[in-house]
C-alpha cells in the first residue's frame, strides 16, 4: 500500500517546500566579467599561489569526501597549468577561481548516476560527474561546478573556426575562441523546453524516450527550441509531435542550466483537453497518464523511476505531485 502522506488529493498551487529545487540554478559565484579583457589575467592568476584551481578531466571534477561531506577539491596553480587550456571562472568569498582542463580519460561516457559500475569508478578515481555530485555539493561549490562543466564541454568540442576552418585559440580569459583571421566564437547555450502535461482529470503524462537507458525510467516531455520560435510555441509543437496532443494552456515555471553538454532547460506546465496518445515511435517508446496514487504506488514498488533531484523534470513532477517523491537512483551517493 502506498504511503498516503505522499498522495495529495489535489494539485498544489506552487512547488512544495523542499520538493524538486532547481539545484543547478544555485550559484554564489561572481563571474567578474569585466576583468576578462585583461590579457594578463590568466597568466597572473597562474603565478599567484592563492588562486584556487579546479582541474577537470573531461567534464569530471576532483572531489574530497570526508565525514559524509562531499566538496570540490581545489589546488594552487602548478607549472604544467601554463600548457593547459584554462577559464577564469570569477570570484567567490574573496578568492579567484580558475578551471583548467585535460582531455577525458579512457572511460565510459557519462550516463548519469544510475550505472553502479560507473559510480564505483568515479569513487575510485575521486573524479566525479556533475550529475552525480549536484545533489550532495554545497551551494558554494555548485555554481563553480556548473560553470566549469559547461566550459569544459565547449572547449573540448571547439577546435576550428566555423567560418574559415582555421584553428582557434582561447582569448578573453577562456571565454572566447579566436582564429588567425580574428573571427570570434563564444560559448553556445541551446534553449530547450521541458513541460509537465496534465489532462482534465489532473493526471500527469509521463513518457519514456527511445534513448532512455533505464528500463523503468519515465519523465516529462522535452525538446529544443527551433529558430524563430517562441518558447510557448515550442511547448505546443513538441507535445503534438511526440504524443499527438493539442495544448490549451501553457505556464512558465522556471529554468536552470544543463551543461551536459550545453543547454538551458526552461520549464513549463501545459494542459490539454485530449487524452488519446498518438506516439511518435522514433522519439517515444511508451507513455501513460498517472494519478498521484498510481505514481506513488509504482514508485514504491520500483516499476517506475523518475529523474534525479538535480533535474528540472523532477521539479515539475513534484510540483504536480505536491510533495517530495521517494528517493530515486542518482538522488544521493
Amino acid at each position: 500500500m502506498a504511503d498516503s502522506s505522499r498522495t495529495p488529493s489535489s494539485a498544489p498551487s506552487s512547488a512544495p517546500e523542499g520538493a524538486g529545487k532547481l539545484m543547478l540554478s544555485h550559484s554564489l559565484l561572481d563571474r567578474d566579467g569585466l576583468r576578462r579583457s585583461d590579457p594578463r589575467l590568466v597568466p597572473d592568476l597562474l603565478a599567484d599561489p592563492s588562486t584556487k584551481v579546479l582541474h577537470l578531466r573531461g567534464e569530471r571534477m576532483p572531489v574530497d569526501a570526508a565525514e559524509g561531506a562531499v566538496r570540490l577539491r581545489f589546488r594552487a596553480p602548478e607549472p604544467d597549468d601554463a600548457a593547459r587550456k584554462a577559464t577564469y571562472l570569477g570570484r567567490q568569498d574573496g578568492a579567484s577561481y580558475l578551471a583548467v582542463f585535460d582531455q577525458p580519460e579512457d572511460q565510459p561516457a557519462d550516463r548519469g548516476s544510475t550505472d553502479p559500475a560507473d559510480l564505483q569508478r568515479q569513487r575510485d578515481l575521486n573524479h566525479r560527474s556533475l550529475r552525480s555530485l549536484a545533489a550532495v555539493l554545497p551551494v558554494d561549490d555548485l555554481g563553480i561546478a556548473t560553470a566549469s562543466v559547461a566550459m569544459a564541454n565547449w572547449i573540448a568540442g571547439q577546435h576550428f573556426c566555423p567560418r574559415c576552418g582555421q584553428p582557434v585559440e582561447l582569448g578573453q580569459a577562456g571565454w572566447v575562441m579566436v582564429c588567425a583571421s580574428g573571427h570570434q566564437q563564444f560559448p553556445r547555450t541551446d534553449a530547450a523546453v521541458i513541460m509537465s502535461v496534465t489532462d482534465p482529470d489532473d493526471r500527469l503524462l509521463l513518457a519514456q524516450g527511445t534513448r532512455f537507458a533505464v528500463p523503468t525510467g519515465l519523465s516529462v516531455l522535452a525538446g529544443f527550441l527551433e529558430p524563430g520560435e517562441s518558447m510557448e510555441a515550442a511547448v505546443a509543437r513538441e507535445v503534438m509531435e511526440e504524443v499527438g496532443l493539442g495544448i490549451e494552456q501553457v505556464e512558465y515555471v522556471g529554468n536552470q542550466p544543463w551543461p551536459m553538454p550545453a543547454s538551458l532547460m526552461i520549464g513549463y506546465t501545459a494542459r490539454t483537453a485530449d487524452t488519446e496518445l498518438r506516439l511518435d515511435p522514433e522519439e517515444i517508446r511508451h507513455a501513460r497518464w498517472f494519478t498521484r496514487e498510481q505514481l506513488s504506488t509504482d514508485l514504491e514498488t520500483g516499476t517506475v523511476t523518475v529523474p534525479p533531484r538535480l533535474s528540472i523534470a523532477r521539479h515539475l513532477i513534484e510540483r504536480w505531485f505536491g510533495a517530495e517523491l521517494p528517493s530515486q537512483p542518482g538522488d544521493q551517493w
